[in-house]
């Protein structure tokens, strides 16, 4: 105990991930911030009433925060920030479509969080993803393995339920590994993916796991499409929020993350999922995996595409 996470943002997402956050009853305290005057307190209170229920000690803290940073002070000494502050998508809207709105909001979360929270960890989660994460570590100027953003450990959720629904089976019988992008190049893994240990590739064919990872690609836009107003959110926080107990933990678990890469799979300078071990520092080391060659043409190509959009925002 001791420790403290702040989740900025208190749409669905944020207050979802805070509630999971509060249920490890890991950390010492949860703050939860938002521009809406009263809403973070609100839930606050509410989330520390559920205590007694769901039996956690976890403090939750709501604080309004201003446009000039006031009511950051809270945050002060947060071992982990996860940010979710932004516009999420509407039905139609590519995550790009989100960038200049979004890159306002989070350089001037990123520029607080510095301030008032020097030390910690920082994982992203605002979209579009990739961007926000190269955004948010220059806004900070924190060290590249401090800034982290959460795409894959998602993508794989999605690709994973996908394929256990398809082959009827339980879902912690399935692997699966999606890398590149958080978006249209996504890069899903079938050589790496397994059904009871076994290849994905032995217990379907082909033209089946295509579809897949075509329904894994859309995952988010398929869930905005029925939702109508806001975007997906049970399964993004679990995502987060395992992410934010691996860095308190300082577990070395192994996870699909947005990280920086520098010369691994031949790639440099760019935010890219690829797996890394996650600890106490945020980014231990990235984890290379063996691709086929299909694979590896695929995240190259991804890390090209998102460079370009990478570079636009270190104006905005």
């Amino acid at each position: 105990m001791g420790k403290k996470v702040t989740v900025v943002g208190a749409g669905f997402y944020g207050s979802t991930t805070a509630q999971r956050l509060a249920e490890y009853d890991i950390f010492d305290t949860v703050v939860i911030t938002d521009i809406v005057e009263g809403k973070p307190a609100g839930l606050a209170l509410d989330l520390n009433q559920s205590r007694a229920v769901e039996g956690f000690e976890t403090k939750v803290v709501g604080v309004t925060t201003g446009p000039n940073g006031e009511g950051y002070e809270a945050i002060e000494g947060s071992d982990v920030v996860v940010i979710t502050a932004g516009l999420p998508r509407k039905p139609g809207m590519s995550r790009m479509d989100l960038l200049e709105t979004n890159a306002k909001i989070v350089r001037q979360v990123s520029e607080n969080v510095a301030k008032y929270a020097p030390n910690a960890v920082v994982i992203v989660v605002s979209n579009p993803l990739d961007e926000m994460t190269a955004l948010a570590q220059l806004a900070t100027q924190f060290p590249k393995n401090r800034v982290l953003g959460q795409a894959g450990m998602l993508d794989s959720a999605r690709f994973t339920n996908f394929v256990a629904e398809a082959l009827n089976v339980p879902v912690k019988s399935v692997k699966t590994l999606t890398l590149g992008s958080h978006g249209d190049t996504m890069v899903p893994v079938p050589s790496k993916s397994t059904v009871n240990g076994k290849p994905l590739r032995e217990a379907m064919p082909a033209e089946q796991i295509e579809e897949l990872v075509v329904k894994t690609r859309n995952g988010g836009a398929e869930v905005v499409a029925l939702l109508k107003t806001g975007s997906a959110y049970y399964a993004p926080s679990a995502a987060a929020a395992r992410m934010a107990k691996a860095v308190a933990e300082d577990s070395g678990e192994i996870m699909p993350v947005c990280a920086w890469v520098d010369g691994e799979y031949g790639i440099s300078g760019v935010y890219l999922g690829v797996e890394a071990e996650i600890g106490r520092e945020g980014i231990r080391r990235i984890v290379e995996t063996d691709l086929d060659a299909d694979e590896l043409a695929s995240l190259k190509a991804a890390a090209e595409a998102v460079r370009a959009k990478q570079a636009d925002v270190a104006n905005m």
